[in-house]
């Protein structure tokens, strides 16, 4: 049975992930010339028509695929917020940054890598990729407003926290660390890149 034929089985939602799937592993796999509706139809198992019918051709696919990357990123982030420290919660946004990536690395090649050339996005695919990242703001915002952390606007600070978390996973993605390595280091970049902005109180704390 192809992949095509057990999504069908779950429905048209289940089709159009299966199909993006495949896009986005041909893409990372093979490079864009891969790219192409009779390339992802043959690598799915369903007619070039299925293809054109749900994203209208190759420039909507295209567009299909970084709003999915960003649609799952967004879902990861909001589910580590749980906790009700603050702090916590942004410890663990950063930790789900990682994650994320590691779970979907062709779509976070998609996303942050350039692995479409030329493509660009439109209002709406920013829109998407914004609204993942005011998650990580809101967290630091909340930090500021519990006088957890001082120095700087939540936006700096969200921006520098993404800055250092994308730099440390596109390296072990890359594969210049192995996996226990990009572990402990991920994990004592995020608190040293929180450390900068803790307040007194915080950094005397037992």
């Amino acid at each position: 049975m192809t992949a095509y034929q057990q999504a069908q089985q779950a429905g048209q939602q289940a089709v159009r992930a299966a199909i993006l799937d495949a896009a986005t592993h041909l893409l990372v796999t093979e490079g864009a010339r891969a790219l192409t509706v009779r390339g992802i139809s043959g690598a799915v198992g369903c007619s070039t028509k299925v293809i054109y019918t749900l994203f209208g051709g190759k420039e909507g696919l295209a567009q299909a695929l970084w709003l999915e990357g960003f649609a799952r990123f967004e879902r990861r982030l909001l589910a580590a917020g749980g906790d009700p420290d603050p702090l916590v919660r942004l410890m663990e946004c950063g930790i789900a940054y990682r994650a994320y990536a590691l779970d979907e690395p062709d779509y976070y090649r998609v996303m942050f890598q350039g692995a479409l050339p030329g493509f660009v996005p439109s209002p709406e695919a920013l829109a998407a990729a914004r609204r993942a990242f005011d998650i990580l703001t809101a967290h630091v915002s909340a930090c500021l407003e519990a006088g957890r952390l001082r120095g700087g606007t939540a936006e700096e600070i969200a921006d520098l926290l993404w800055m250092a978390v994308h730099g440390a996973t596109s390296l072990e993605l890359a594969g210049h660390l192995t996996k226990e390595q990009a572990e402990r280091r991920y994990r004592l970049l995020c608190v040293s890149m929180l450390s900068a902005f803790l307040t007194s109180d915080e950094r005397t704390a037992p």
